[in-house]
């Protein structure tokens, strides 16, 4: 029998419990626990960014990424202090806010963390962000699906940043300003989608069904809704290579990376290098747009 380690880590005045530090999270990629909470402090100024003041569910892994693995919507108790949670629908959320509640939760194998898509007491969106999914698990057009998303969303005036979702999919984010709510950027999703599948139709699709898709992406613009979620910025994922859902320039998407040379051995660097690319759009107006959706409908 594997014998159980524990001991506690101060972080910024906290005391964080650590169990078995020693355990393999993710066995082809080598990285254990105690590597893995080393990561999350390395990536903690970007993923929290893009977790505060957000409803969380986490996946956890107890054994490994291979493991059986679960959703976690409820707060688990007992809870440290320092952990803030928000209620929601009958649900009592975690709320990440802070270094020693990402580390407990790495603690605890919280390995995938997707935020709630408005802030807590809010209705209205944080950003717009279109979810580009594969029908199969490994699709090399991907990152060329992408580009032709950007063009157009660029011939429309509208800035944007793609991020590998760190499993098999790109997701493309766009900085807004306050105001717009859930349905206005559903109508501009379903605008730019239809636009996506007639233009690329060997490449687009608005099926939701992955048996009715014929092998294509989904163009998935449902999916940014009040109550759903998306992976956050810089959030591990559980897949072989530790893959990280890492924001790319347009430029590195047109030299068709693959969203595994982007995961938690080097995602430290990339940041050190190139810093949050996120940061680099500014909140934008949709307004135009908008008014051209009413006026036609």
């Amino acid at each position: 029998m594997a014998r159980s380690i524990k001991g506690t880590i101060r972080i910024e005045g906290e005391e964080v419990t650590i169990t078995n530090p020693d355990k393999l999270l993710w066995p082809e990629a080598g990285i254990t626990k105690q590597q893995y909470l080393q990561r999350l402090a390395e990536l903690a100024p970007y993923l929290l960014r893009y977790c505060r003041n957000r409803f969380l569910t986490t996946i956890r892994y107890p054994g490994g990424i291979h493991s059986k693995f679960f959703y976690q919507k409820n707060a688990p108790e007992p809870l440290p202090d320092f952990v803030r949670t928000a209620q929601h629908e009958d649900i009592n959320y975690i709320v990440l806010d802070n270094l020693p509640t990402l580390l407990w939760l790495g603690n605890l194998a919280a390995i995938e963390f997707h935020p709630s898509l408005h802030y807590v007491g809010d209705t209205l969106p944080c950003e717009w962000m279109i979810d580009l999914d594969p029908s199969q698990d490994d699709e090399p057009r991907i990152m060329e699906a992408a580009a032709y998303v950007g063009d157009i969303l660029a011939s429309l005036g509208i800035s944007s940043v793609p991020k590998t979702s760190g499993a098999t999919g790109v997701q493309i984010i766009i900085p807004i300003e306050y105001g717009v709510t859930f349905d206005q950027l559903r109508s501009i999703g379903q605008f730019v989608a239809r636009y996506a599948t007639e233009k690329y139709p060997s490449f687009f699709t608005i099926e939701r069904l992955k048996k009715d898709r014929e092998g294509k992406i989904y163009f998935d613009y449902l999916q940014h809704y009040s109550g759903k979620t998306l992976a956050a910025p810089y959030t591990p994922r559980a897949r072989q290579a530790a893959s990280v859902s890492t924001p790319l320039t347009w430029d590195e998407v047109r030299k068709n990376p693959h969203p595994s040379e982007f995961n938690l051995l080097n995602i430290g660097e990339r940041l050190q290098q190139r810093g949050d690319l996120l940061q680099e759009v500014k909140p934008q107006s949709l307004e135009l747009i908008l008014r051209h959706l009413q006026s036609k409908a």
